[in-house]
């Protein structure tokens, strides 16, 4: 089995990270583009006040994906999108609830947040093991 070289196992742990906060990515910018939208969800959801946190979330997406993808403060991002994850499915798929065929949708959607959520979680925790100087 060949071994890959360092450039390529970093640009294939950059897509990686980059396929981690590509939803958190478009979200946010989304947000920033149709602000009156992003306003819109947060009503819709039932937060208050809407315009601040809706501010907040494209602050967070964006900028937590940002810290990832830069190495920057890896962690925190990690760690920041990990909460922010937990907190908008616990709003947003409240499955237990809903009837079918509602239900299994925000079940699935539930669960898969879940893994992401394990997902930036092990990238804080792989990005802390490391010496400071290697956090790239």
């Amino acid at each position: 089995m060949r071994v890959l070289g360092g450039m390529t196992t970093m640009a294939i742990r950059w897509l990686a990270l980059l396929a981690l906060c590509a939803a958190y990515l478009q979200g946010g910018l989304n947000k920033a583009l149709d602000f009156g939208g992003a306003i819109a969800e947060m009503q819709h959801f039932g937060l208050a006040p809407a315009a601040p946190l809706a501010l907040l979330t494209i602050v967070i997406e964006l900028g937590a994906s940002l810290l990832i993808l830069s190495g920057i403060y890896r962690w925190a991002g990690a760690l920041v999108l990990a909460g922010f994850t937990l907190f908008a499915t616990f709003v947003a798929n409240r499955f237990w609830e809903m009837v079918p065929p509602e239900r299994f949708m925000a079940a699935n959607s539930f669960f898969e947040h879940i893994g992401l959520i394990g997902g930036f979680i092990l990238i804080a925790w792989h990005d802390l093991k490391q010496p400071q100087n290697e956090r790239t």
